[in-house]
């Protein structure tokens, strides 16, 4: 926005020249990327009216142009969350159960420390991110994710290798006792062995996604996978209804033994 307009006052742009931008940016940005700009463009002006700086919001009947690239989501079948698994060393393993199987962000994996760890769930309020420690960013983030007795078993197996077990020591960490880093824990450890066997392209997002994929599958109810993903499926279910995390242990429960059948 800068570089398209440099010093430009508020009061002198018109909606057509904002649409031009959206429609050029279009053309080499994804549609996300596009969508967002113009959500930006909506929200700077909306304040620049409630200041008084101009009297109406130029970008209000804004729409982001079809031709931007939409990203196509893929996501893992059974059989490769299987092979997923068997490549991956311990540490990674259990952290790509954490996300295929209990769907969570990979800054609320690396995020972790002993004392948010119960027998039945994660207590998730916090996360790293871009290496720093903060709250997730969502209140419906601020959750309990329901753990399956399998990944129950695997932490506990981690837990007697682990250097440090106070509650406040990280469950991931380097070997400076800090988090380990998402972007080199991918990059180091669980990319070159998932790309020796064709699934290099399973990131954490894919795996995440593979978890609502996988839960959609088996026909678990859809308010029960946007509790656990700490994701909102309709803000009125979401202000007035919370599934307990008792009923989303059967789920996650049946996730798992579903990949142990194949």
């Amino acid at each position: 926005m800068v570089s398209a307009f440099e010093d430009r006052e508020l009061s002198s742009f018109r909606r057509d020249e904002l649409q031009d931008l959206l429609d050029a940016k279009a053309t080499s940005l994804s549609f996300s990327v596009v969508d967002h700009l113009r959500w930006d463009l909506k929200q700077v002006f909306d304040m620049a009216v409630a200041e008084g700086q101009v009297q109406r919001n130029p970008a209000l009947l804004l729409f982001t142009p079809k031709k931007a690239r939409k990203p196509v989501r893929v996501a893992m079948t059974i059989r490769e969350v299987q092979l997923c698994f068997s490549v991956l060393d311990q540490r990674e393993r259990l952290i790509a159960k954490l996300a295929i199987l209990a769907g969570m962000r990979p800054g609320e994996i690396f995020g972790l420390t002993w004392g948010r760890l119960t027998a039945k769930y994660a207590d998730i309020r916090q996360r790293v991110y871009r290496g720093l420690v903060d709250t997730p960013k969502t209140d419906q983030s601020l959750r309990k994710a329901a753990l399956s007795e399998g990944v129950l078993a695997e932490i506990e197996c981690w837990r007697i290798l682990a250097v440090e077990t106070r509650d406040e020591a990280w469950v991931f960490p380097l070997e400076r006792m800090t988090p380990l880093s998402k972007d080199n824990c991918w990059r180091r450890s669980m990319h070159p062995k998932l790309e020796k066997v064709g699934l290099g392209w399973a990131n954490f997002l894919v795996m995440r996604r593979t978890h609502a994929t996988l839960m959609k599958a088996l026909g678990v109810d859809g308010k029960l996978v946007a509790d656990q993903l700490g994701h909102s499926l309709d803000v009125n279910q979401n202000v007035y209804t919370q599934s307990p995390v008792e009923s989303r242990l059967d789920m996650v429960n049946q996730l798992e033994k579903s990949l142990l059948v194949m």
